[in-house]
């Protein structure tokens, strides 16, 4: 009898969301195959096996989806009849980033085409891989977003709607709302059509220790932390885009996966949001990180690229479907992470303020 409780496959291992979830599988006993272009770049990877490669590349993920035993080894080559399918896949790998990355306009043909690609690749090579095995048990879990609500919901900073219901008619502000919108109902296809059992997620700016803080990828609360732990001890002034009264409500790393694995637990498909509803201005995460910070923090307000002007999480479905709620304060999330952010970009200890 094995000792593991499941076995699941995690595509996107080596991202910020992935790595995490890899983690959490592996604390509740799982054999855990993960597979990117890339191992996580601010720790190892706990998977049991991972696997570098590029899901857009179909023969690969053909390999990827079959599940040689906790002793067996992808680069090994086994005959389909002694392979099995994994009994879980969390699907995270896509072409993403911050509003530096999505909302220039200059990445929008890579993110559709990269995107998609995998999600295409993933679902119909377990839809074959089914019909081979004749089995139909693998749950495949995708990350959607929230920037595939229409943007004429979220003119308003303050009374942004982001209910699941409000979705349609459709009309995200970026290529990458529109990329997440298309694969959420092409999971959904599939599962209508093809039986395969999917769980769909709306993340809501989910951040915390261990993701990207620099480079254009990375989103408000990282660069925001970035910006402040390089300034002196005594504070300085940092560039915020905008007038900084766009709203945002921001979900810590811990909770979101605690909400993710009740959804795969769940018999509810979704979609469903994941976030939280404690929603500030962008000037407020600024004076929240430097309060965390001791330091005195003055804002540049610049041009940049922006996203819609207020949004928000709706926790009413996920509440009454899962029993799940976040409890950590935005404050409290920004604490661990700016914690961490100083400890990659400064040699001097962080010392929380009394």
């Amino acid at each position: 009898m094995s000792e593991y409780k499941k076995t699941a496959l995690v595509l996107g291992a080596g991202g910020f969301i992935g790595s995490h979830m890899v983690s959490r599988l592996r604390e509740e006993g799982y054999w855990v195959r993960g597979v990117d272009l890339k191992h996580p770049e601010f720790c190892a990877t706990e998977a049991n096996e991972f696997i570098t490669g590029d899901l857009r590349d179909v023969n690969f993920v053909r390999r990827c989806i079959k599940y040689a035993g906790e002793n067996g080894n992808f680069y090994t080559q086994i005959v389909d009849k002694f392979l099995e399918p994994f009994d879980e896949i969390y699907q995270f790998a896509a072409d993403m980033g911050g509003a530096g990355f999505v909302f220039t306009g200059e990445n929008d043909a890579d993110i559709m085409h990269n995107s998609v690609s995998i999600n295409l690749n993933v679902l119909e090579e377990q839809r074959k891989w089914n019909e081979i095995t004749e089995l139909n048990k693998t749950k495949i879990f995708y990350s959607g977003s929230a920037c595939m609500y229409p943007e004429h919901n979220q003119l308003d900073p303050d009374n942004p709607d982001c209910r699941e219901e409000s979705a349609y008619p459709a009309d995200p502000d970026s290529e990458y709302g529109w990329e997440k919108l298309f694969s959420e109902r092409l999971y959904l296809a599939y599962n209508r059509n093809y039986g395969i059992p999917v769980r769909i997620a709306r993340y809501h700016n989910i951040f915390g220790p261990k993701g990207t803080y620099e480079g254009g990828r990375e989103k408000a609360p990282a660069a925001i932390c970035r910006k402040v732990a390089e300034l002196p001890e005594q504070g300085g002034s940092i560039e915020v885009w905008g007038d900084g009264f766009q709203t945002r409500s921001f979900l810590f790393i811990d909770e979101c996966i605690e909400a993710t694995r009740r959804l795969m637990d769940s018999d509810f498909t979704g979609p469903v949001n994941i976030g939280s509803e404690e929603m500030v201005t962008i000037n407020q995460l600024v004076d929240i990180v430097a309060k965390v910070s001791g330091k005195s923090v003055e804002k540049n307000h610049i041009d940049g690229p922006l996203g819609v002007r207020g949004r928000n999480s709706n926790n009413d479905l996920v509440r009454e479907k899962l029993n799940w709620d976040y409890v950590m304060s935005l404050e409290e999330g920004i604490l661990k992470t700016y914690k961490w952010i100083c400890s990659q970009v400064v040699y001097v200890p962080f010392h929380h303020p009394v």
